[in-house]
């Protein structure tokens, strides 16, 4: 689906939430430290057109921070076949994607069932500075 990254909630013109930094737990923040940049990212259900088979509702959502750590509201659940979908594209989103790249453009995924047809928007909501060596 061709959506503008734009269109987030709370979002700015780069598609981020505003939010820079970090919460500094691993040392590195969005002022010092680190060799390397990600976005924090946040995936929300934007929509279902169908009827929700998986139990999943709008709103529900997961957070993907420190490049590799997936978090869960506390007694929340995401549809694995959901995560399937958007997973392949969450490594290329946590960076700063070429000018005109499609990927920069589109926030919207969606998951395989043709009963559900849900939508998957994935936002932006910080930036990071993180080593390299600590990810390999």
């Amino acid at each position: 689906m061709g959506d503008d990254a734009n269109t987030g909630a709370g979002g700015v013109a780069d598609g981020t939430s505003g939010a820079e930094g970090t919460d500094g737990a691993d040392g590195t923040d969005g002022a010092s430290g680190g060799d390397m940049e990600l976005y924090d990212l946040r995936v929300v259900v934007d929509r279902i057109e169908g009827r929700s088979v998986c139990g999943m509702e709008v709103g529900d959502c997961f957070t993907l921070e420190r490049s590799a750590h997936l978090r869960l509201p506390d007694g929340k659940h995401f549809c694995v076949y959901a995560l399937a979908a958007v997973l392949p594209f969450l490594a290329a989103k946590q960076r700063d994607l070429a000018p005109g790249d499609w990927l920069a453009r589109d926030s919207l995924f969606c998951c395989p069932d043709p009963e559900e047809r849900l939508v998957m928007r994935v936002e932006r909501t910080g930036r990071r500075r993180m080593n390299s060596a600590d990810l390999t």
